[in-house]
């Protein structure tokens, strides 16, 4: 039981992404990933044990925990919530709050049939890189009426990492010289993370509209820009892109009490 509820503990709460490393020296904005892989032909029953807990947790108005949630084209679950410090890890979190309201028996079986949804769980810390994000208008994860996601991992090497950088700022600097209208956030690979990395993560209303930014914006930066472009591609580990949507229905912010 000591050993389900360590593995409960950050159950739901979370794209990505402290390699308490050398990808970024100055303090950044901290977030915690709880990532689900689930099973294809289990999304639905899946989805249907998570907004049975969902509805628990909202019965009786939990505090001190919130989350939004991102859901790939692949099947990956990313909870995600903003935490002040690794310490707050080893807090109580919201399924011993729910134990104590709801008992043990009922919270443990909602697990159980959660659990037969997926082979694969990860857990893991992200952070926000504000010097590298270009969101000229103000950083917000949830962009109104945009909930179509790009997730863009660039993979760093670690002899690679100043140069990355130097690349990714020199993105920044012309995006922001030509009044791109493609806003972009970027966060740090951190503690727990497959590999170092850079996810950069940009909104659109869906697929289509994603395709006319990318093509507007290509025609924007140019020649200059594939340039750009490419400086940072061939110096980076590997890349991977990944789509994603923004689930509101899955997500959870508590009200005032």
């Amino acid at each position: 039981l000591l050993l389900k509820m360590k593995t409960l503990k950050t159950v739901l709460i979370i794209l990505i992404l402290i390699l308490i490393a050398p990808i970024s020296s100055s303090a950044q904005k901290m977030y915690r990933v709880h990532e689900d892989v689930v099973k294809p032909s289990h999304v639905m029953e899946y989805e249907t044990v998570v907004k049975e807990l969902l509805s628990l947790v909202k019965k009786h108005n939990i505090q001190d925990t919130q989350w939004i949630t991102a859901v790939t084209n692949n099947s990956r679950y990313m909870f995600v919530s903003a935490i002040e410090n690794m310490a707050v890890l080893d807090e109580p979190n919201f399924v011993s709050e729910l134990i104590k309201k709801e008992g043990q028996e009922k919270i443990m079986a909602l697990f159980n049939r959660m659990d037969k949804c997926y082979d694969t769980e990860l857990d893991y810390i992200i952070h926000l890189n504000e010097e590298l994000t270009y969101m000229p208008d103000g950083i917000s994860q949830t962009v109104e009426g945009e909930n179509f996601r790009d997730f863009h991992f660039i993979y760093v090497a670690p002899g690679n990492r100043s140069v990355v950088k130097e690349k990714m700022q020199a993105i920044k600097a012309l995006y922001e010289s030509k009044g791109s209208k493609v806003h972009y956030r970027v966060y740090n690979s951190g503690f727990g993370t497959d590999g170092e990395y850079y996810m950069v993560a940009i909104s659109a209303k869906d697929g289509e509209h994603m395709a006319q930014k990318g093509k507007e914006n290509m025609e924007l930066l140019g020649e200059e820009g594939q340039n750009a472009m490419w400086g940072m591609y061939s110096n980076v580990l590997r890349y991977e892109k990944v789509e994603a949507d923004m689930r509101p229905d899955l997500a959870y912010s508590p009200t005032e009490e």
